[in-house]
């Protein structure tokens, strides 16, 4: 266009269609201008916001990764008993904490399908006294953590149960990244730690706060169970398998949430227009984990025929833990909105032991020895290295 008005300029100066000429290239180089720029500025706007929404994913999984870590801290020095009563009051807290986030999200609407998250979560979380005395600490820690994760990431991943699969940018280091975070789990193994139990479990597998960062309860129950009337090697089978359930348990238990949104999109799904912000199930989800934890209680004082095992001091305890846990579970969903699970769970499920490691090194010195230091410090380079590569397979 502007060699065209060139050319007229020269051959016919000063005349009227010299001057449209001339408007239609000012003209035609504003609005081509004023498309560059609008593309210029929605590009920018669109960077940033990748980049916002990526910062505050990962600043929710960092907090998640400590408060799981930390939240069984406050009940270390507190006898829970047999731990019903103790998952009781945790839950009553944990639904107390999703009902102010339901409030200042202004009560958005209510998905019964999530209440069953809520419901998978907490029959797991009452496997882990049984867990405990039949196959130890060591061995039941390892087994559930890495189905915990390897179940998360690999629904969300394949698109299991219903659900579309994720697709991420770089697959490979995404494997490699839940590889690593399993592999974390190993190593903790493999940590011996200096804590007097009152357990049947041996000192030799106890890492008792590296348990507490998915969902571990101390038990201290010296009355006969029908554990003690098993074998060996039934006791090995039987807490194997368990801790193989309560690790799917787990790690399914954001299932029905991703389940909603995915079919929300979908208008001729019941869920048409359900929302897609992961915090607005908090509330439906957290009320699964109290109305089952409340089931399963009574449960348990009927079989107890009303006289409970009650720990009064560890009511307050009990209440302070299960306001972090509800506080890290909202930036759980709050990372896999920002990131989606299938980049969260690795980071999520690995990230608390070394947390964990810490307060029992720093804080309560259960943890002592080069060797167990090395151990920890190869740990947390396995956890920081998968963290890593699961975040950069995102981008």
């Amino acid at each position: 266009m502007f060699t065209l008005c060139i050319l007229y300029n020269v051959v016919k100066p000063n005349t009227k269609l010299l001057f449209t000429y001339h408007f239609c290239f000012f003209q035609e180089n504003i609005q081509e201008g004023s498309f560059n720029m609008e593309n210029l500025i929605t590009a920018a706007n669109n960077a940033n916001s990748t980049s916002a929404e990526l910062t505050i994913g990962f600043i929710s999984s960092a907090v998640s990764v400590v408060l799981y870590g930390s939240n069984f801290v406050p009940v270390k020095k507190f006898d829970t008993g047999d731990g019903m009563f103790f998952q009781w009051i945790l839950c009553a807290s944990i639904w107390i904490v999703s009902l102010v986030v339901n409030i200042i999200l202004h009560s958005p609407k209510f998905w019964p399908l999530a209440m069953v998250g809520g419901c998978v979560w907490a029959t797991g979380n009452i496997t882990v006294v049984p867990i405990l005395k039949t196959v130890g600490l060591g061995l039941g820690l390892l087994i559930w953590a890495s189905f915990n994760l390897l179940t998360g990431w690999a629904s969300s991943r394949f698109g299991m149960f219903g659900i579309d699969p994720e697709i991420v940018a770089n697959p490979n280091l995404n494997y490699a990244g839940a590889g690593l975070s399993a592999l974390s789990a190993v190593i903790f193994l493999f940590v011996k730690s200096e804590v007097n139990s009152a357990t049947s479990i041996s000192e030799s597998e106890t890492t008792p706060l590296l348990s507490n960062s998915i969902n571990y309860q101390q038990n201290a129950v010296s009355d006969e169970s029908w554990v003690e009337k098993l074998s060996p090697l039934q006791k090995r089978l039987i807490g194997s398998a368990m801790a193989v359930v309560a690790g799917i348990l787990y790690g399914s238990s954001f299932i029905p949430v991703l389940y909603i949104k995915d079919h929300s999109k979908n208008n001729q799904s019941i869920y048409a227009g359900a929302s897609q912000f992961d915090l607005d199930y908090v509330f439906a989800h957290f009320s699964g984990i109290f109305l089952t934890s409340t089931v399963y209680f009574l449960i348990y004082c009927t079989i107890m025929k009303n006289h409970p095992k009650v720990y009064p001091q560890a009511i307050l305890p009990g209440f302070v833990s299960g306001i972090l846990w509800a506080i890290a579970t909202c930036c759980w969903f709050l990372a896999n909105n920002y990131l989606s699970a299938v980049v969260s769970f690795p980071i999520i499920t690995a990230g608390p032991g070394i947390i964990a490691a810490m307060w029992g090194v720093l804080v309560f010195k259960e943890i002592k020895g080069m060797r167990n230091y090395l151990l920890l410090v190869f740990a947390f380079c396995i956890v920081l290295s998968g963290s890593l590569l699961t975040g950069f397979s995102k981008k």
